[in-house]
C-alpha cells in the first residue's frame, strides 16, 4: 500500500470515528431527555460546527432526533396541538353539519323549482280571459 492508499484510509476511518462519536451524543441527548443543538454537540465531541451541518449523515440524524424531540422538550407545543385536534375535530363536525344542510336544501330546492314550473305552465295553459 503506497502513502496515498495509506492517508486515504486513516482519513476514512477517522472520518467514521467522528460520526460514532457524533451519534453517540445525539443518542446521550435523546436518552437524558435534554435539548439537542449543536453547540451542546459541539461540547460534548469536541467537534467542529461545521461538521454538524456539513455532514449529511450526521445532519439528518441531528434533524430527525430534533424533530422527534419537539414535543417532548416543549410541552407547550403537546397542549396546542390537542387543542389543535380537538378545534379541527369541531369544525369538520360543523362541515358535515352543513353540507347535510346544503344537501337537503338543494332537494327542496328543486321541489319548489319543480312547482314553480307546473304553475307556470297552468298559467300558460289557462285560456285568456277565463
Amino acid at each position: 500500500m503506497n502513502k496515498y492508499d495509506t492517508m486515504v484510509t486513516k482519513n476514512r476511518q477517522r472520518s467514521e470515528e467522528k460520526i460514532a462519536q457524533a451519534r453517540k451524543a445525539i443518542r446521550e441527548l435523546q436518552m437524558g431527555q435534554e435539548r439537542i443543538t449543536v453547540p451542546k454537540l459541539m461540547k460534548m465531541t469536541g467537534l467542529s460546527r461545521g461538521f454538524f451541518y456539513k455532514n449529511p449523515t450526521i445532519r439528518k440524524e441531528m434533524d430527525d432526533a430534533v424533530q422527534n424531540q419537539a414535543g417532548l422538550i416543549d410541552p407547550r407545543r403537546a397542549i396546542i396541538d390537542r387543542a389543535m385536534e380537538g378545534r379541527l375535530e369541531l369544525l369538520e363536525q360543523k362541515v358535515r353539519e352543513l353540507q347535510r344542510e346544503n344537501e337537503e336544501l338543494k332537494k327542496r330546492n328543486a321541489k319548489l323549482q319543480k312547482a314553480v314550473d307546473r304553475k307556470d305552465l297552468n298559467f300558460i295553459k289557462k285560456p285568456v280571459g277565463g
